[in-house]
């Protein structure tokens, strides 16, 4: 029974890890967009420039994963 929900949370194709990483980068946007507001200035724009770093470098691992299971 385990096995069939986790299932759900399991990445299993590309398109999968497109929607999701979609998702994240939504998310890093927003989170960047608060800490404009919170922090004018250069320090406010360095935050917002980590927080899609971050996306990229998770996305880039997720897709590796992918394409590596799928072999």
């Amino acid at each position: 029974m385990f096995d069939r929900i986790a299932r759900l949370f399991t990445i299993t194709t590309k398109f999968e890890a497109f929607m999701v990483i979609y998702g994240l980068g939504l998310g890093a946007t927003e989170r960047g967009a608060h800490y404009l507001r919170d922090y004018p200035g250069v320090g406010g724009w360095m935050l917002f420039a980590v927080c899609p770093l971050a996306v990229f470098m998770a996305g880039a691992r997720i897709l590796e994963s992918v394409e590596r299971n799928g072999q």
